[in-house]
């Protein structure tokens, strides 16, 4: 039979639409009790607990990537998760956690009766024990990625918080995250973690070095284990570190130590950075590089705690020093510069990196131990 002539019509099947329960007035009349539940603050899901008392909530994103122009930073970044287990002691991404909060809560994006917990845990807290999951990530990051607008420019995983948290092992956003810039070409990728569990992702490593340019930072602020935690009392343990960076190189990946934050007074010295870059040598990384201490307004409230703590006869120099500011003094930073940069000469590794933007100055270590002491 043939087709009539004319214009032809074509009949889309449309996604249904929730519109809420409906009922019939006398007049035959149909109203509708809501227009749609999206339209209700759904708050931040509970995705799963833990026993010590620690929240995981779904936060759904827009947008993956966090430019160069926002940070200020010099590269892209993406955060798998806001909020970090470990908990860190310095860590200065406890503010951006709390503009995360605020931010939702003055959109209304916060049910009261349903988010009290996070609502009234103090933000310096709340960081740790509400965790907040991306888990359309990978799938925003895939749709909206534009190498072009990259260009030359680093993406760096985990620059707020730990892409290979414990929740990482429950949820795999950042895998995910891995496994959508695979098919991606000849990006200029960093990841940065204090967990053995990124030896989990070797053989997905491997590809994505393959394709890419890949460098993998361990951070680790010293080898002194004991140390180590009365700082950072959740974070795996040196030698667990330094193994995975072992792991890492065998495997033939770009892997490296970052020692940050180094710590005034605690772990700046030469012969605890001089242990730090023996096991990097040992572990065969490719660089170590440096940065010491900054806090901003959240963060120093819960590492001067912690120093009122664990070191209460430093805690007047360090109330002294950062009450104004959130970075040491420039004449101390000069002195860890010049302090590092001879121990990367000393062990053989590329000299610079996060020290570079420092200007080495001439002298002798003893004369760098003497400024370093005075200063803080």
């Amino acid at each position: 039979m043939r087709r009539p002539p004319g214009p032809r019509l074509r009949l889309c099947l449309l996604p249904s639409v929730w519109l809420g329960s409906v009922r019939l007035d006398g007049a035959g009349q149909i109203e509708l009790d809501q227009l749609a539940t999206s339209a209700r603050p759904r708050g931040l899901p509970v995705l799963d607990t833990r026993e010590r008392g620690t929240e995981f909530r779904e936060l759904s994103v827009r947008s993956a990537l966090n430019s160069a122009a926002a940070t200020h930073m010099g590269f892209w970044s993406i955060n798998p998760y806001i909020g970090c287990e470990f908990g860190c002691s310095y860590c200065y991404a406890r503010d951006t956690h709390r503009y995360t909060v605020e931010r939702h809560a003055a959109r209304g994006g916060l049910v009261a009766e349903r988010d009290a917990a996070l609502l009234s845990k103090p933000a310096v807290d709340a960081f740790e024990r509400h965790i907040l999951v991306k888990r359309n990530l990978a799938a925003v990051l895939t749709r909206t990625l534009e190498p072009a607008r990259v260009g030359s420019a680093a993406i760096v995983i985990g620059t707020a918080t730990d892409p290979y948290q414990p929740a990482e092992r429950r949820f795999a956003v950042t895998r995910s995250v891995l496994e959508a810039l695979l098919p991606f070409h000849r990006l200029h990728l960093g990841i940065i973690t204090k967990s053995p569990l990124i030896t989990r992702d070797i053989p997905l490593l491997r590809e994505i070095s393959a394709k890419h340019r890949l460098k993998i930072h361990i951070s680790l602020a010293t080898c002194d284990g004991a140390l180590l935690r009365r700082l950072e009392p959740r974070t795996p343990m040196p030698h667990a570190r330094i193994r995975a960076l072992a792991q890492l190189t065998a495997a033939g990946l770009d892997a490296g130590v970052l020692v940050a934050p180094i710590v005034p007074l605690l772990t700046d010295s030469r012969a605890g950075l001089g242990r730090l870059f023996a096991a990097a040598r040992t572990a065969n990384a490719a660089r170590v590089n440096g940065g010491v201490l900054r806090l901003g307004p959240t963060a120093r409230k819960k590492f001067l705690a912690q120093i009122a703590a664990e070191f209460p006869e430093l805690l007047p120099r360090y109330e002294k020093h950062f009450s104004h500011s959130s970075s040491a003094e420039p004449a101390y930073r000069k002195a860890l510069s010049r302090r590092l940069h001879r121990l990367q000469e000393e062990f053989g590794f590329p000299v610079g990196g996060m020290t570079s933007d420092v200007d080495a100055i001439k002298g002798t270590d003893a004369e760098a131990d003497e400024q370093m002491a005075l200063l803080i």
